[in-house]
């Protein structure tokens, strides 16, 4: 069920960053990133076992690669290779959830904008002056929404926007065919998520070849 859930978050994340396909490999897959400074490229493993983030983290020459598992920090950091460090700040939680239709409400002085574009669901949450106050965006990988980037501006938080990008985002992923959601959370993320029925299945431990 894990792996299940791993392999359906890289896939769906790969699609909605628009990076070339994940990649199969001994031990598990390989995504290359192409828009961020910090990160040239990512290892998912579905399970994390010794031989595996051995394996994985030995195949790695090119500095700023990251590798993602579903454990305890803890417990893989005995296991990395010299130039590898865990990124502590950077732990985050593999969740997911049975989606239900809310039909929520659009927050008083706000409008929405939704787009459909590649398989992705784009949600836009905008002021009165059009300005974005709010977004998110999933995926829909077969009967899956991978839910990824929803941010709510500073000016416009604690005003309920986060829940409900998250209830239209729902709504929209289920009118696609869509059952069930997943997604990787920061901590704060997870606070939020977990209000409105989502479960932790695991940490995510995150590394980064740094020699």
């Amino acid at each position: 069920m894990l792996a299940s859930t791993v392999r359906t978050w890289v896939a769906g994340w790969a699609v909605s960053r628009r990076t070339p396909p994940p990649v199969e490999q001994p031990w598990g897959y390989y995504i290359e990133v192409a828009d961020n400074p910090a990160e040239v490229g990512r290892h998912v493993l579905p399970l994390a076992d010794e031989a595996s983030v051995r394996g994985a983290a030995a195949a790695v020459t090119v500095p700023r690669t990251w590798m993602k598992m579903p454990a305890e920090p803890e417990d893989v950091a005995p296991w990395l290779a010299e130039g590898w460090v865990v990124a502590w700040e950077e732990t985050g939680h593999l969740m997911a959830v049975d989606l239900a239709a809310t039909t929520p409400r659009t927050p008083a002085g706000y409008a929405m904008d939704v787009e459909y574009v590649d398989g992705v669901v784009h949600m836009r949450v905008l002021d009165e002056a059009g300005g974005r106050a709010a977004q998110g965006q999933a995926a829909i990988i077969g009967d899956a929404a991978v839910v990824d980037r929803v941010v709510t501006s500073e000016a416009h938080r604690r005003r309920g926007l986060g829940s409900f990008v998250m209830r239209a985002l729902a709504d929209q992923a289920l009118a696609r065919g869509a059952e069930t959601g997943v997604l990787g959370a920061t901590d704060a993320g997870r606070a939020l998520y977990e209000t409105l029925g989502w479960k932790k299945h695991s940490t995510i431990a995150e590394c980064i070849y740094r020699p």
